[in-house]
């Protein structure tokens, strides 16, 4: 009867179950690895969420700009937050992060109000950066109207191309060094501009991510 059939089955399976339990026990399987295994492989995650792992002596980062003037920038290196809202370390201007260039070991982070402030702590900040140091900017609001010549002057050394034609509330992020002696690869940059801003008054976040090559001897 169908019953019976039923029953069967039940101890038929209830018999696999228990055998499978056993043999995972001897060989020390585990159940819930080999079973997650076969249903969902998770991908990987690398440092600071990047999209793929970065080959030796590099160190991974991902940046993002700040969202019109309401969520600050957000600054990643190794796996590690630098600066960001949540750790309240950022504000209006442009926020620096510097880094060792050999360990990655973070040096400082400060920003710049460029809107309210004044630029001559930032162009002796600029200057007092030592060789071989890893430099990470992002704006927040408004990083450029306070900029003056020896400031934008002092960020394209440090590998910057879009400095000179940063303007009022674009946005900007960008990764350097002092000393680098070529153009960074490492920058984006979004103008302000009304017919295409995705904010009232300010343009969509921009973000970026990569491998920075570690300083060698």
């Amino acid at each position: 009867n169908k019953l019976g059939g039923a029953a069967k089955l039940v101890v038929a399976v209830a018999v696999f179950l228990l055998t499978f339990y056993v043999i995972s026990q001897v060989f020390e399987i585990k159940m819930d690895a080999s079973l997650g295994n076969l249903f969902a492989t998770k991908p990987p995650r690398y440092k600071c969420g990047i999209s793929k792992a970065c080959p030796e002596k590099h160190f991974a980062f991902k940046m993002a700009s700040g969202a019109a003037n309401v969520v600050g920038p957000k600054i990643c290196l190794e796996d590690n937050v630098l600066m960001s809202g949540v750790k309240n370390n950022v504000g209006r201007g442009i926020n620096v992060a510097l880094a060792n260039g050999k360990t990655g070991e973070v040096l400082d982070t400060k920003y710049f109000d460029m809107w309210g402030g004044d630029v001559a702590p930032f162009i002796e900040f600029l200057k007092a950066i030592q060789d071989g140091t890893i430099v990470l900017m992002g704006t927040y609001d408004d990083g450029a109207t306070k900029l003056n010549d020896e400031a934008r002057r002092l960020i394209a050394e440090l590998g910057s191309t879009s400095i000179t034609n940063l303007g009022f509330r674009d946005n900007w992020v960008f990764c350097g060094g002092k000393g680098i002696k070529t153009k960074s690869p490492f920058e984006q940059h979004i103008k302000n501009n009304k017919d295409t801003n995705k904010y009232e008054g300010w343009p969509e976040v921009v973000e970026m991510e990569g491998c920075i090559p570690q300083k060698q001897d």
